[in-house]
């Protein structure tokens, strides 16, 4: 143990356990890249760690009403797992299923709830990271080593969400919630409800609430597409009217899916006044050509911030029937009775809800070193969007924007023990991504191109984020089409891997 890890020691008094591998969150990546780890390196130990007191991340700590995905779990459910449900899930189901899947591969006893890390040091002397997690309930210090990080924690902070500051917010006589933190107690039937935002949550909120508020108002600042459609799958129900073997519904339906949002990315790329047309086209079946111009015609092009799929275009059918009703103007102030907008509307409310969006976090705000020295992710370039140079032994899952998050999940589990497999075969312990000559000259670039995707959330606080340079390897490009194929090919000995460290002989006979 350095220094580093010999303080910690010290000051806490624990004893220190080790791992091959730390997975950090036992959510929908946790979760998954622990079947592909336990199935693909069945040599390694590991152990999950959790900050919260259940599994699940997003679809446990998120109690709002009626939450649900947004994308269909056809492609969000993992490859290996199959979807039997209606296409889009609520929070429940989705539980369920990840519930099944724990069940299924016995991962509960690698699971360990409560433990919140603090921070971590890679140590080149002990070819390790020793990582300080501090129990919720208990506040008692825990030391963990772990020869590879595998950070599944998301990208946003759990425990506050974003919501702007506006003039006269303490004016307000009712309550101010964001639907991150719902607070049980809150009572809305027969009340008057102002939801601020229009993205996926707002459209989730409004006709999860309209039948029993006095009435809801959206109000946003800009509209956002949205594809409102039938929540089933005509071709799942028909297979199974064929009695097939679910696994060959789930593979079938899922690549039915992803050609279906392979054509339709293109298009809004290659076409986007089409694809305009087509998502306006399907919103204006709802509630008509007006309305739809007035409201749901956004300024940018399509893909530039995520789409979300709206079952039974349940929130038009509710604006439709006037149970919901939307202003598209931007907010002046407060009052004690509402809010007063820039054109002079103003709308009364009981209890406003800000569905303003998520406060990014960056590897989960852990206070990372190598060697002692603090990282600055924000000063690391990273390899396609799941390494960083400099930073040995880690990587981070990170989504797709254009198609579901799970779907890298599966192919980085497929890339990440093809990764350790490989270093237990050249007998390294230790793997870095570093420039090659060529590249250490380009410009370092933001994470992602602002002029390609623009969600609030990112662009707030990119100077946090890892740089990219203008080459596939060293950027997330967003493309699942494309690395679903380039992921698997990826040759380890190339000049992008620094290799460090050597296997005992006495741990080669071990493995």
């Amino acid at each position: 143990m350095d220094d580093t890890g010999a303080i910690a020691h010290a000051a806490t008094g624990a004893e220190v356990e080790h791992f091959d591998v730390l997975i950090v969150g036992a959510g929908i990546s946790g979760v998954g890249s622990a079947v592909h780890l336990q199935e693909q390196c069945p040599d390694k130990s590991f152990v999950i760690l959790d900050a919260q007191d259940h599994f699940g991340g997003t679809w446990w700590t998120h109690k709002y009403p009626g939450i649900r995905s947004d994308s269909d779990l056809y492609t969000f459910g993992y490859r290996f797992k199959p979807w039997t449900a209606e296409p889009i899930a609520t929070a429940d189901k989705i539980l369920k299923y990840m519930g099944e899947v724990i069940e299924d591969h016995d991962l509960a006893r690698h699971i360990r709830y409560r433990h919140k890390i603090l921070h971590a040091n890679w140590s080149s002397a002990d070819q390790a990271w020793t990582v300080e997690a501090e129990r919720t309930d208990t506040g008692e210090r825990k030391l963990i080593t772990a020869n590879f990080l595998w950070m599944c924690q998301g990208y946003y902070r759990h425990e506050q969400g974003h919501t702007p500051e506006w003039p006269g917010m303490a004016d307000f006589k009712g309550r101010i919630v964001h639907p991150q933190t719902w607070p049980e107690d809150l009572d809305y039937k027969g009340k008057k409800v102002v939801v601020i935002g229009s993205g996926a949550t707002a459209a989730t909120l409004i006709p999860a609430m309209a039948d029993d508020v006095a009435h809801i108002t959206m109000l946003q600042r800009s509209p956002t597409y949205f594809v409102p459609g039938r929540n089933v799958d005509d071709l799942a129900d028909q297979l199974r009217e064929l009695e097939i073997d679910e696994r060959w519904i789930h593979e079938i339906v899922r690549r039915q899916r992803l050609k279906m949002g392979q054509l339709f990315t293109r298009m809004a790329f290659e076409q986007p006044e089409a694809a305009k047309k087509e998502l306006l086209a399907g919103v204006s079946a709802f509630i008509g050509p007006e309305l739809t111009e007035k409201h749901f015609t956004p300024r940018y092009r399509p893909w530039r911030q995520r789409i979300a799929f709206v079952p039974e275009g349940d929130i038009f059918q509710k604006v439709k029937a006037g149970k919901a009703s939307v202003v598209t103007d931007e907010i002046e102030r407060f009052t004690e009775t509402g809010i007063l907008t820039k054109s002079g509307e103003a709308l009364e409310a009981d209890i406003i809800i800000t569905a303003t969006g998520f406060n990014l976090c960056v590897l989960g705000d852990i206070a990372f070193s190598v060697d002692g020295e603090p990282v600055d992710f924000g000063k690391t370039i990273t390899y396609r969007g799941m390494m960083f140079t400099g930073v040995p032994n880690l990587v981070w899952v990170f989504g797709y924007f254009r198609a579901s998050w799970t779907l890298r999940v599966d192919i980085m589990g497929d890339f990440v023990c093809r990764l350790l497999n490989h270093m237990k075969r050249k007998g390294v312990t230790s793997v870095t991504p570093k420039l090659r000559p060529a590249d250490e000259g380009l410009e370092p670039l933001s994470w992602i191109d602002p002029d390609n995707f623009n969600p609030g959330y990112l662009m707030r606080e990119i100077d946090k984020m890892p740089k990219r340079l203008a080459k596939p390897e060293w950027q997330h490009t967003q493309d699942y089409w494309a690395e679903r194929d380039t992921l698997p090919k990826i040759d380890l000995d190339g000049p992008e891997f620094s290799y460090g460290g050597k296997v005992t002989a006495r741990e080669t006979e071990a493995a």
